[in-house]
């Protein structure tokens, strides 16, 4: 089954260009759409707007009414203006709202999940939208998220905050760019408007077990910072940075991911040369 529709005002006109804030947008214009497509004219569009919607499912489109939920299955594919969002299985759930109105509270989207847009793209098995609170989780194997040269990869769970304007990846994750990767417990990566308005990823927070790779160092520290642009991580609690066979233990340090430079603030516990010692 195929829909065409017209997108009225968006929910959250005031996410622009992070992929998380693309899925959350498309996920929440493409299914609330739906719904008042549903009531209105039985799923066969609506006449509000300019902007184009398509929501593609071969096994069709589904009206629940006792369970208040609208469900697109089977190769499920929704598609407005440059983003696509793909699922086994899409479903909102809704709840009566002011004058009789429908009101999208949550979506879920199950089975093979890609969110693509123009410079990104994210991958997960599940994943549910928090309308009210504007918190988007995706979750299961394969959870990756591709923007460029830059990729970010969790175990556990993405999860993008609105409010905040940040995405946690949890559960070993891992932030990699060419031959340098970021890894913790948790990341947290903050966003930023540009000259244009326009978020983009400024700051990488790393909690636990952090661990900085280059090609040419490794260091392993209790939490970090990435700052994106200056490609600089400061790390502390029990640094380690190793050179080769040589390393230097500290409680804080700065690694300069663009030339390579790393120095210890603060002092150095100690520095060990192997073979330096005589016995």
């Amino acid at each position: 089954m195929t829909l065409f529709a017209s997108a009225g005002e968006a929910p959250f006109q005031r996410l622009r260009s992070a992929v998380f804030q693309s899925a959350v947008l498309g996920l929440v214009m493409v299914l609330a759409v739906t719904a008042s497509s549903v009531h209105a004219q039985g799923l066969s569009g609506l006449d509000k707007g300019d902007a184009p919607l398509e929501i593609n499912a071969d096994d069709g489109i589904e009206w629940r009414r006792d369970e208040k939920t609208y469900v697109a299955r089977g190769n499920a594919r929704a598609a407005r203006g440059e983003l696509e969002v793909f699922a086994d299985v899409m479903i909102a759930s809704y709840r009566e709202g002011a004058e009789s109105s429908t009101e999208i509270y949550r979506i879920d989207v199950h089975g093979s999940v890609r969110i693509v847009s123009p410079n990104e793209v994210v991958y997960g098995e599940d994943g549910v939208y928090d309308v009210e609170n504007g918190i988007l989780v995706l979750t299961g194997g394969n959870l990756r998220l591709t923007s460029g040269n830059d990729v970010l990869t969790a175990r556990d769970s993405l999860e993008y905050w609105e409010g905040k304007q940040l995405a946690v990846a949890r559960g070993d994750a891992v932030a990699i760019r060419e031959d340098k990767r970021i890894r913790g417990d948790v990341l947290t990566a903050h966003f930023a408007p540009d000259a244009n308005d326009k978020l983009e990823l400024s700051r990488v927070d790393a909690f636990g077990n952090v661990q900085v790779a280059t090609k040419e160092e490794f260091a392993r520290a209790e939490q970090g910072q990435y700052f994106v642009k200056k490609e600089i991580a400061r790390l502390t609690g029990n640094v380690k940075i190793t050179r080769g066979e040589n390393q230097m233990n500290g409680k804080e340090a700065e690694i300069n991911l663009k030339t390579g430079v790393s120095k210890m603030l603060g002092g150095v516990d100690a520095f060990i040369v192997p073979g330096s010692v005589k016995k």
